[in-house]
């Protein structure tokens, strides 16, 4: 007989329907229980077991025969105290082969299969810091030494690379001070094989300053060592035209010291220059350098493949395309046959970006095999396109005293009449100027730079010297820059005829009357640019040169001829100073002043001429009636009894001197500008109105924002003290 122990015994649970707890006893522990029946009897157990061989060279049983059968699920008691009802007893097996491998039970941990891996959550849990600081967590203070590096140049570059100093002297503990300073060793190494000192060691000690203060030292003590310098140099390449090219554009000596700037400098220069002498494809490859520490030498080998001498040959074209192959081919500077030279590729590539159609953009020379001239093998260059957005909305804005407040603003397709003609619509609103025009425009046409526009404008213009209606029809040929391509030569040549409508003073009447202009005109133009920028240039000069034959029909035909001559240049003073200067003068020969149409007349004063007179305010005036005078107040400056209004000329001139001072994207101008107008065929140069102020620059990608202020030195009644001038762009 087996007895099972108590704590074997089944016991009710409370919290199972049909089962009940035994009530608490209130007496005293008995002294002795009657044992419970087994669960299992003897003569069972032991049947049970399996029969063992005597023979210990039998084979092994099999396995089933050792696995744990299931065990019989006891009865469970009817009432509290109870024993256990004995499972009934199996049938004996007496075969063991035949007795089936039994399952664990289900309901033990072991038999239950492993969830899939994907089920598990391998984040840590987060951990909420209290608000409460660590009292354990501790800063230290250190301080920096660097000896050894200053002698040999290295002090400035080490610091700023330095692990120690990005620390800024503050460390959770003293080991973050020595890994820190163990890897600034291993920098002041580097730095100084840099330069040639290939037996340089560094050192570094980390030590309490003063002693037991709890302040740290750590010191980077570097030893430099001799220097090494440039001892045999050899270039091992194919045969070149002309001989020994490879060398000649490696830019290194023997006796150089072994700086890594300096050679890959040399190689680089190696990879820029040959595919300009008609190699494009070139490649460097990787320097041998064999040290001797006898006389403190390397011995420098570099092996390059030049790859063909080639030629340009064919062009071809791929992707999306913002326009055909035949169109590409008006761009190229180079003729076919001619020596492949890289600079023509980047010529080609900035020209077709500067048409802005593209989103990207790129020219790759490739092999084809085929031979070209003096022995040369032809390129064929692969343009890759990808179309950019062909449309685009500007606006500008600007306020001037006398000309108000002008808007403008313009929308266009670059590209809708494939390749590259444009339709642009413009108009422009503002407090003296209203218009709209609409112009289509033909860029690269035919030619490379070479652009064709016609157009139509109608405006009204309400300024002091005159009121106007005009229509213009125009045509216009021009080479032109542009932000992207800014070009030393420009022109353009055209023809234009206009139709007016304007008030003009008739002084053989002593007022104002209306009459109606006629105007055929070739507008030239010739202009030089040798400056550093188009929109804030701060070196080099300008020359530009405006011609326009023109015939004025009002009651008969009047032909005479427009000239405007302007220069300006810009010389750098400092590296954030610029003085600025301007010189301009215009004449018009062969007609009288009063026969021509106001709006073809020469002004002078504003933003764009001399600042701190009103916009055309400079010249001959004539004392006129106020229109707008009330006689119910007295006569005063808000309420003159007559007017003074420009009438305009037939020559100017106009001189303009600017400091521009720049500080980061903001900047300071002070300027003095002089001007007049006369009625002369040729200005004369006396008469001069001066006026000064002062401007604010706000620099972006894009060109200066300019705000300037200014006064009329020597104010005369009727002009204002103070004007006012808002725009885009330096003022020349």
């Amino acid at each position: 007989m087996i007895a099972v122990p108590a704590a074997a015994q089944i016991t009710p649970d409370p919290t199972k329907p049909g089962q009940s707890a035994p009530a608490p006893s209130s007496e005293a522990p008995q002294a002795e229980q009657q044992p419970a029946a087994p669960i299992v009897p003897d003569e069972q157990f032991e049947a049970e077991l399996p029969t063992l061989s005597n023979d210990l060279n039998a084979p092994l049983e099999p396995m089933q025969l050792f696995e744990t059968p299931a065990a019989p699920r006891p009865a469970q008691p009817s009432r509290p105290g109870a024993a256990a009802t004995p499972a009934p007893v199996a049938p004996q097996v007496t075969d063991p082969a035949a007795i089936p491998p039994q399952p664990l039970p289900a309901e033990t941990e072991l038999a239950r299969p492993l969830p899939p891996i994907s089920t598990f959550d391998v984040t840590p849990p987060v951990e909420v810091a209290s608000g409460a600081a660590d009292p354990r967590t501790v800063e230290i203070r250190y301080t920096t030494v660097v000896e050894g590096l200053k002698e040999v140049g290295l002090d400035d570059e080490f610091k700023g690379l330095s692990a120690l100093q990005e620390g800024k002297g503050k460390a959770a503990n003293a080991t973050m001070v020595s890994a820190r300073a163990r890897e600034d060793e291993q920098l002041a190494v580097r730095l100084m094989r840099s330069l040639g000192y290939y037996d340089g060691t560094a050192v570094s000690t980390v030590e309490q300053n003063p002693a037991n203060s709890g302040n740290l030292r750590a010191t980077i003590s570097a030893t430099p060592g001799s220097r090494y310098k440039l001892g045999d140099i050899t270039v091992r390449a194919n045969a070149t035209i002309p001989d020994g090219l490879v060398r000649r554009e490696l830019p290194l000596k023997s006796g150089d010291p072994l700086e890594a700037a300096r050679i890959q400098g040399a190689e680089a220069n190696v990879s820029l220059k040959l595919p300009q002498q008609g190699y494009p494809f070139v490649k460097v490859g990787q320097r041998d350098i064999l040290l001797d520490e006898r006389d403190f030498t390397g011995d420098y080998t570099l092996p390059v493949d030049t790859g063909p001498r080639s030629s340009f040959g064919t062009i071809s074209t791929e992707g999306d395309l913002a326009f055909d192959l035949d169109h590409v081919k008006v761009f190229p500077r180079f003729k076919p046959g001619q020596l492949y030279d890289a600079r023509m590729v980047d010529d080609l590539r900035e020209a077709l970006i500067a048409t802005g159609l593209f989103s990207t953009v790129s020219v790759e020379p490739q092999r084809t095999g085929v031979p070209g001239p003096d022995t040369t093998e032809q390129v064929n260059l692969l343009v890759r396109q990808n179309a950019g957005p062909a449309r685009r909305l500007t606006a500008e804005a600007g306020y001037g005293t006398g000309q108000g407040l002008r808007l403008e603003g313009s929308w266009q397709h670059r590209n809708l009449f494939k390749p590259e003609g444009a339709l642009i619509v413009n108009a422009v609103a503002g407090t003296q100027e209203q218009g709209a025009g609409v112009t289509f425009r033909r860029s690269n046409a035919g030619k490379r730079d070479r652009t064709f526009q016609v157009g139509a404008a109608a405006n009204r213009s309400n300024y002091d010297a005159f009121e106007a209606f005009t229509g213009t029809l125009s045509a216009r040929w021009s080479y032109d820059s542009t932000p992207i391509w800014q070009k030393k030569w420009t022109y353009y040549y055209g023809g234009e005829l206009i139709g007016t409508n304007e008030d003009v003073f008739d002084f053989g009447r002593n007022e104002r009357v209306r009459r109606t202009y006629g105007i055929a005109a070739i507008p030239l133009f010739l202009g030089y640019d040798s400056s550093d920028d188009l929109l804030n240039p701060t070196r080099g000069f300008r020359v530009k040169l405006n011609l326009s034959p023109e015939t004025s029909v009002q009651g008969s035909v009047r032909p005479y001829l427009r000239s405007m001559l302007e220069v300006t240049g810009y010389f750098p003073v400092m590296d954030n100073l610029v003085i600025a200067g301007r010189a301009r003068a215009g004449s018009i020969a062969g007609i009288a002043r009063d026969d021509l149409a106001p709006s073809r007349r020469y002004y002078a004063g504003g933003g764009g001429s001399v600042r701190g007179f009103g916009f055309q305010e400079l010249g001959p005036r004539t004392e006129e009636a106020n229109p707008d005078f009330n006689p119910d107040e007295e006569v005063s400056d808000d309420n003159p009894l007559t007017v003074f209004r420009p009438v305009g000329g037939r020559s100017l001139n106009e001189f303009a001197l600017e400091a521009r001072y720049r500080f980061g994207n903001f900047g300071i101008v002070p300027f003095l500008d002089a001007g007049q107008v006369y009625d002369s065929t040729l200005p004369k140069g006396r008469d001069l109105r001066f006026g000064a102020g002062i401007g604010g620059r706000f620099y972006t990608n894009f060109g200066p924002m300019r705000v300037d202020v200014a006064t009329p030195i020597a104010r005369k009644p009727g002009e204002s003290l103070i004007a006012l001038y808002i725009s885009i762009g330096q003022a020349f």
